[in-house]
């Protein structure tokens, strides 16, 4: 079979190569799948630059999800059988013509669904779904800043936040990027280059606070969001994005670290807040039951209709260098997939 290899870290242009090695042999509680086409994340451009502490060394194959059909359940695997289509998550090797993965981390998907939208189920709507409905909840009427709300975990959290009855704030980088956020349901849109968003917020509502921040950022994004946190708020973080391009040296990863500003328990007792951390590689390496109840939940909500992925763009796998610069550029929106 054919894989992407990260070979060397740095650009996207240097860091990969095909390569061929044989199919992995599916063992006890995984299934094998011949996978049709594969996902990215931000989490891809960390470890292409080093930046990702989970990630193997190279050369190792990157990826989080896979969609495509079973090619062989492993012993004791009975509800799963070869030909079905499905989406799952991927512990890395996701950039291969095949993959292996528990059968927790697999959920069944119907035939008519897009590549966009099964790769966009897996990684992206699970982590969103995990940070809005189990590591914390959404109200009704309750205000939430979503940062780079066009991306896509981001469009997940809005599409969560909406049909939850929130008031959005979203930012992102580019006035074509908050035509989409006004698209897909954000009230508030917010261009980071050009405002403020600590003082866009606070004027808009006459200095009352949020009840919620979701953070794929980091750093001082992540200190200056909390401050508009009041009684009751939460923050969630899922990212460090922020730390992107800095450098991987020691004293970039300190002060990425510093500028996070410090935090102590009694300060969020006396204003009973929570700051939260999600990360979807420890919930499917020590809790994949709960990977799996996020899956099914997700696939079900996009088969009723109630969420829907948005296409970012779509490759070819010799298009990889491409895929990661458009991706690592942050000019993309929606779900980037790469096909076999």
């Amino acid at each position: 079979m054919r894989t992407i290899a990260i070979v060397r870290y740095g650009s996207p242009g240097a860091a990969f190569e095909f390569r061929d090695s044989p199919a992995p042999e599916p063992q006890p509680g995984q299934v094998l799948i011949k996978v049709d086409a594969f996902g990215l994340n931000f989490a891809d451009v960390m470890a292409r630059k080093g930046l990702y502490r989970e990630a193997p060394k190279p050369p190792f194959v990157p990826g989080y999800e896979v969609v495509g059909r079973i090619e062989k359940p492993g012993a004791g695997i009975t509800h799963f059988s070869k030909g079905q289509r499905v989406a799952a998550f991927t512990r890395f090797g996701g950039y291969a013509e095949y993959a292996c993965t528990p059968a927790t981390a697999v959920v069944s998907i119907p035939e008519k669904m897009s590549h966009v939208v099964a790769a966009a189920l897996a990684t992206q709507y699970c982590t969103a779904y995990h940070a809005a409905c189990e590591a914390t909840n959404l109200f009704p009427g309750e205000r939430v800043l979503i940062h780079a709300a066009a991306g896509g975990v981001g469009t997940a959290l809005v599409q969560l936040a909406k049909l939850k009855g929130c008031e959005i704030f979203g930012t992102a980088g580019s006035d074509e990027k908050l035509a989409y956020l006004k698209r897909i349901g954000v009230d508030h849109p917010i261009n980071y280059r050009t405002q403020d968003f600590v003082d866009e917020i606070r004027t808009t509502l006459n200095g009352e606070p949020l009840d919620v921040v979701f953070d794929s950022l980091g750093g001082k994004s992540y200190r200056r969001s909390k401050s508009l946190l009041g009684p009751g708020g939460r923050i969630v973080s899922y990212g460090v994005a922020e730390s992107v391009g800095k450098g991987s040296g020691l004293w970039n990863m300190l002060k990425a670290v510093l500028n996070f500003g410090l935090m102590h328990p009694v300060a969020l007792i006396m204003k009973s807040q929570a700051a939260i951390g999600v990360n979807m590689l420890q919930i499917a390496d020590h809790k994949p039951q709960v990977l799996q109840r996020c899956l099914q939940n997700v696939a079900q909500l996009i088969n009723d209709g109630k969420l829907a992925p948005q296409s970012g763009a779509v490759y070819r796998a010799g298009q990889i260098a491409e895929a990661h610069a458009l991706l690592e550029g942050r000019t993309s929106t929606g779900k980037i997939v790469v096909e076999w």
